[in-house]
């Protein structure tokens, strides 16, 4: 069949990033189709009609959400009222869960197909949201294989498409050129540790991880320590950090800040030490063994640990479904434990190498061509068929 009308509703540079990719491998096999929704720049160029800038979304969905309600309400009348008009073959909300699945709700109310790119986290927490979700979409599109055997078992239609991130990370990545790169020694045995990209993440972690790392330059004569700064004002914060240290600290002269460049930090390690979050999955997409370690306030913590349903918190794990990743959470997050548990990772090279293997079978596991997955279940769900059908017989594994 010939796609004709594609309604699509991102929150998010990261849901611009998907909806650009999905748009582009549409418009290849259908390539009069025509697009109409919410997106960002990436959205926009491809040739999207957007009915709202993105910000409307983003502003909404994380500042002051009370106080724009009324405004939320308002722009999902309209959209539900435009999207009725375009009547396309398929509406796809990507990813701002909290505004797209109310949205989808009414429009498959009214007759037309829905489905949702990018899954919330109703595996981890609030599991009863699932009945909703279920009542909201046709289909479900997931970037992580968990994910999808989470809604099989409660019997919503799901693809697992892969993740983008695991489609743009090579599958062989180079060490020496990474640390060439930064201006590391080459062959010197080598952490790299990322505490976080939020100011309240380097105020809860940063002091902690410098401590595990100069802990671990006194065990280990060789090391050398590189932190990439996520922005300047991480960077000024790491810097005062890193003023800390005595005078006499071996750490002294071993640790390199860098801007940005958490990547390449990553793939130049031998370890890496880093905040729970993507930057997880991204080390294990660079195959590197690591530590993640997390602090939060308490009472933040308190409720946590009432809310999650998941035995682990890194992505590592849940993609393994076994406990690859140490993880230390909140009081068990010392400078000694840290420091102990990597010191037995950055002194067993076996160990890291089996590691490194085990997460490059995951990278090819995850590596599955995510935006052409997504656009053959788009194809299944407007032509009536199963997604899970079409993705089993897709070529692009």
């Amino acid at each position: 069949m010939t796609l004709r009308r594609i309604y699509l509703v991102a929150g998010e540079l990261s849901g611009d990033i998907l909806g650009a990719g999905l748009m582009r491998e549409l418009k290849k096999r259908h390539p009069g189709v025509e697009f109409r929704g919410v997106g960002g720049p990436r959205m926009l160029a491809e040739g999207l009609h957007g009915c709202f800038a993105l910000e409307t979304l983003s502003v909404m969905g994380l500042v002051e959400v009370v106080k724009h309600l009324p405004a939320l309400w308002r722009v999902r009348r309209t959209l539900t009222a435009d999207a009725q008009a375009f009547q396309p073959d398929v509406m796809l909300g990507i990813d701002a869960p909290d505004f797209n699945l109310g949205l989808e709700r009414r429009l498959r109310d009214s007759g037309i197909t829905t489905a949702h790119y990018v899954s919330p986290s109703v595996w981890a927490w609030r599991r009863g949201r699932v009945k909703g979700i279920a009542r909201s979409v046709d289909a479900m599109l997931t970037l992580l294989p968990f994910e999808a055997d989470f809604y099989r078992e409660h019997r919503v239609p799901v693809a697992f498409v892969g993740h983008p991130l695991a489609d743009e990370m090579p599958l062989a990545n180079d060490r020496a050129g990474a640390r060439g790169a930064l201006g590391l020694a080459p062959e010197a045995l080598t952490l790299a540790v990322l505490p976080g990209s939020r100011a309240s993440e380097i105020r809860f972690l940063g002091a902690t991880f410098l401590a595990a790392a100069e802990r671990l330059c006194r065990r280990f004569a060789s090391l050398q320590v590189v932190i990439p700064a996520a922005t300047p004002a991480r960077r000024e914060e790491l810097e005062s950090l890193l003023e800390t240290l005595p005078a006499g600290s071996p750490a002294r002269g071993r640790v390199t800040l860098v801007d940005g460049e958490s990547r390449q930090a990553m793939v130049a390690a031998d370890a890496v030490l880093l905040a729970s979050g993507t930057a997880a999955l991204e080390a294990m997409l660079c195959h590197r063994a690591m530590l993640v370690a997390y602090k939060m306030a308490p009472a933040t913590h308190w409720l946590a640990k009432r809310l999650v349903k998941t035995p682990w918190i890194s992505l590592p794990n849940l993609i393994a479904r076994e406990t690859l990743v140490p993880e230390l959470i909140q009081n068990a997050a010392t400078p000694e434990a840290i420091s102990d548990t990597l010191g037995a990772v950055l002194g067993d090279a076996d160990e890291r190498a089996a590691l490194e293997a085990r997460f490059a079978r995951l990278h090819a596991e995850l590596r599955r061509g995510a935006s052409a997955r997504a656009a053959d279940a788009v194809e299944s769900l407007a032509a009536g068929q199963s997604v899970e059908k079409d993705l089993e017989e897709s070529p692009h594994d």
